[in-house]
């Protein structure tokens, strides 16, 4: 789903707090920065990624192990059942990822309580409502949710009765709102937004960047309807930074434009791009052509734009260890598109949608420009 965003186990390359970054952007006292930050804790949010946990995935018991041994001895066997009912749907057949399609989803309504919550999954005409007015409405992907609805009110009413709003308030909020502290009087010194305009070459829909922290969300980043996302309140501030600059370029591209749906099936035909998207881990996410191209347009996006703020990362040592190496598109699109854009500014859809017809990022062109890319000096000597 394109929502979803990327793993952050590999968190030492983005390790350098604030005061030793070089933001090559950042402004001064007598710029007039156009990026506005908000940074908040959500309960909705975090009970959505919490039921990734709780429904036993061993992928999420690795972050959340404790919770699941403190919550799943007071669920009964039918609530227990729920829980599991929810990975079966979502995840196993249909093939996403429980926190991201439920927050997305409840995204587009004001529930903020678990009642709310509940009277949602009980009867979510209103959200589905909402929901087809975005560019994230997907048939598929509604009727797998409907599939999943009585599990979800069931396991939301179980969470409920066992008091996890009060627990939430005691063991996460607090954490969220010191994190907020320190991260507050940084993030106001970047302007990303018109960078971001540049390359994606159309107004982003506001310009006021809306981050939730969140307890329960590892190892994802996660976009939600607006300029809003959710990332981890223990990532370092570059991450936090990195998450705000990918999460922003969700979708890089029109995708009602015919070019560009034209483009993203003739990519997802590639022998390279159809390998990576059947031969990986699917609780990474990006189990569809259009989802993997979409989400590794982003990350070559993502580094372009963090390199003008100075706050890049090693790209070859990126992508060679994130979500098991799985994202060698986004290494081609990167060299490709940064080539092109230092000869010809142009936004990065014209560029693509050229590259593509023209073969560029097609069979032998495309496994070569991948294979040079990682044979670079900066790879060997990181």
């Amino acid at each position: 789903m394109r929502q979803v965003s990327y793993l952050f186990w590999f968190l030492l390359l983005f390790s350098t707090e604030p005061a030793c970054l070089s933001p090559l952007h950042a402004q001064t006292a007598s710029d007039r920065p156009v990026t506005n930050w908000q940074l908040q804790p959500s309960l909705k949010y975090d009970t959505v990624c919490l039921l990734n946990a709780l429904s036993g995935d061993p992928f999420y018991l690795h972050y959340y192990q404790a919770e699941y041994d403190h919550f799943h001895p007071l669920f009964t066997p039918q609530e227990q059942a729920a829980f599991i009912q929810l990975k079966r749907v979502i995840k196993d057949e249909g093939h996403g990822i429980i926190s991201a399609e439920l927050a997305l989803y409840y995204s587009v309504v004001d529930d903020e309580t678990l009642p709310e919550m509940i009277r949602t999954a009980h009867d979510a005409s209103r959200m589905q409502a909402a929901l087809q007015k975005t560019s994230y409405w997907n048939e598929d992907s509604w009727q797998n949710f409907q599939s999943a609805r009585p599990a979800l009110e069931v396991a939301l009413r179980a969470l409920d009765r066992v008091g996890f709003p009060r627990y939430w308030a005691a063991n996460a909020k607090p954490r969220v709102e010191e994190r907020i502290k320190q991260l507050s009087p940084e993030l106001p010194k970047y302007d990303i937004v018109p960078a971001i305009e540049t390359h994606l070459g159309f107004p982003l829909p506001s310009h006021t960047v809306k981050i939730y922290l969140l307890i329960y969300s590892e190892p994802h980043g996660i976009r939600i309807t607006g300029l809003r996302f959710l990332t981890h309140v223990s990532y370092p501030f570059s991450i936090v930074l990195h998450n705000a600059i990918h999460e922003s370029m969700h979708p890089p591209y029109r995708t009602d434009d015919a070019k560009i749906r034209n483009a993203v099936d003739l990519l997802g035909k590639d022998p390279t791009v159809f390998d990576k998207v059947q031969n990986h881990n699917p609780s990474f996410g990006y189990n569809t052509a259009p989802g993997y191209i979409e989400e590794d347009s982003v990350q070559a996006l993502e580094q372009i734009v963090s390199e003008e703020f100075g706050i890049s990362h090693n790209a070859c040592e990126y992508w060679r260890q994130q979500d098991d190496g799985m994202h060698v598109l986004a290494a081609a699109l990167y060299a490709g598109y940064k080539r092109a854009y230092a000869k010809i500014p142009q936004p990065y859809s014209q560029w693509f949608i050229a590259a593509v017809q023209s073969g560029q990022l097609r069979g032998s062109a495309l496994k070569e420009t991948i294979q040079s890319f990682f044979s670079t000096p900066i790879c060997h000597n990181p």
